[in-house]
């Protein structure tokens, strides 16, 4: 069976200024995922703000990285979360990952990737 690591991403202001009951309903969603897939899910988490981040680039000198807070990139959608999945192939991936609640989120979105396997 073949890895997968589903990707969420999202306007993260329109994440932060969810009403209590939008919230729910997407936590909801997020249970139905995991309760549905069950063995397939291996683990997922949603990521901190992206205040929390902490970003490190090549330095001036090999072995001295440049560490500057926040993302590197500016964007209008962030990654908020992510899944690790095992599935046959990249169908059946993706026909998982049509249940997450961000999938019909005007602000939000999935990306599935297969994990290359390493000799």
């Amino acid at each position: 069976m073949a890895k997968y690591l589903v990707l969420i991403y999202g306007n993260e202001q329109r994440w932060d200024s969810r009403s209590p009951e939008e919230q729910q309903r997407i936590n909801d969603g997020h249970q139905a995922f995991n309760n549905n897939n069950g063995g397939a899910v291996l683990f997922g988490a949603e990521l901190g703000a992206t205040s929390t981040a902490t970003s490190l680039r090549a330095g001036a000198s090999p072995g001295h990285p440049t560490i500057t807070d926040g993302p590197f990139l500016e964007t209008k959608e962030v990654l908020g979360g992510y899944y690790l999945l095992e599935a046959p192939d990249l169908d059946a991936a993706i026909a998982m990952s049509k249940q997450l609640p961000e999938v019909e989120t005007d602000h939000s979105g999935v990306e599935v990737r297969p994990l290359q396997e390493m000799n």
